[in-house]
């Protein structure tokens, strides 16, 4: 591998901060009233969702780098694999719950500690059934989390149902399929923000392990690198970064696929560079949806503020199966 200095490190922060940063500024002038701004209270009232957007969006997409690089699998990604339906759906429990139901629900960061339940079950589950003799079958792994997903969701709208009748649904809905939310506490979005910072700093920390684990375990072990350990420790940082943004936001899909992916043709495969760069991708991609939601709602035809998960399922659902067509493309290739 090229050597890899901290000038090297900061040099691909520094333009994965900047590409972010011009974008985010472009993301401040679009607006439900139109392009632009006239006055400094639009100014503030637009900075908080493109903030937002792309706190969510870096965290998915960095979590996209680390599941796809652990499980050695293309097609990994936090929503496929069912962790940010599961992380929805215990978050949307702790919304729920009676005032003073549970000791400490109201304490700063509980939501997250429920969304993290959530997607720890799914994920665990996931790997349970996809697992055989020690190992992980990819496509198995995926076939169980579209299945994990369709059972939190079916659960998702039972409570809802339950609750409060699916007439009025406005705010459930939009965290079913993924959005920015305008009820939030300052103390969950700095919640947030800590938890994927820290969870950053940690996938950052081990990006060059991440660089050897894509070999096959016995060269990756010959190399010391403990391939079990490393999984394990990755798979907990990733889902709890997950969890963290998937709380305040719902599941918003496809983020952590595709980010990595457009990363790649940028800058290749080394994780050292990989990260930052998806990272800034994701960040900018979501306040993107975010900003187009928001013109969407101005025109005639809409009318209305359309959840972001909904933009990011109808870019990322086509890119996913040209992504599953090539993969099985190249699986038929080595076969013959």
């Amino acid at each position: 591998m090229k050597t890899w200095t901290l000038r090297s490190l900061l040099v691909t922060i520094l333009l994965s901060v900047l590409g972010w940063a011009i974008i985010a500024a472009a993301c401040l002038l679009v607006g439900s009233s139109g392009m632009g701004w006239e006055n400094v209270e639009q100014f503030w009232a637009r900075r908080e969702p493109v903030l937002l957007a792309s706190l969510v969006g870096a965290g998915l997409a960095a979590s996209g780098v680390a599941y796809q690089a652990i499980l050695r699998n293309p097609l990994a990604d936090p929503y496929l694999l069912g962790v940010s339906s599961g992380a929805s759906l215990w978050a949307y429990v702790w919304r729920v719950l009676p005032a003073g139901a549970l000791t400490g629900a109201a304490l700063s960061g509980s939501q997250q500690v429920f969304a993290f339940i959530g997607a720890g079950v799914s994920v665990g589950v996931a790997f349970l059934l996809a697992s055989r003799r020690g190992r992980l079958e990819p496509i198995t792994l995926l076939l169980v989390g579209v299945i994990v997903n369709a059972i939190n969701g079916s659960i998702f709208l039972f409570l809802n149902a339950v609750r409060r009748g699916l007439a009025d649904t406005g705010s459930e809905f939009t965290f079913l399929v993924g959005g920015m939310q305008t009820s939030l506490q300052q103390s969950q979005i700095i919640t947030t923000g800590v938890c994927v910072g820290v969870g950053w700093v940690v996938l950052l920390m081990v990006s060059h392990q991440l660089n050897i684990v894509t070999l096959t375990p016995a060269e990756a072990q010959s190399l010391g690198i403990r391939v079990q350990r490393l999984r394990w420790m990755t798979l907990i940082v990733a889902s709890i970064v997950t969890a963290s943004v998937v709380a305040i936001s719902g599941p918003i899909g496809f983020i952590g696929l595709v980010c990595p992916h457009l990363a790649r043709r940028i800058v290749g495969t080394d994780h050292r560079k990989l990260l930052p760069v998806a990272t800034a991708i994701g960040a900018s991609l979501l306040a993107l949806a975010d900003a187009c939601s928001r013109l969407l709602s101005a025109t005639t035809m809409l009318g209305t503020l359309l959840p972001v998960g909904v933009l990011t399922g109808l870019i990322g659902g086509p890119f996913f199966l040209l992504l599953l067509w090539q993969h099985r493309r190249q699986i038929n290739g080595e076969d013959a």
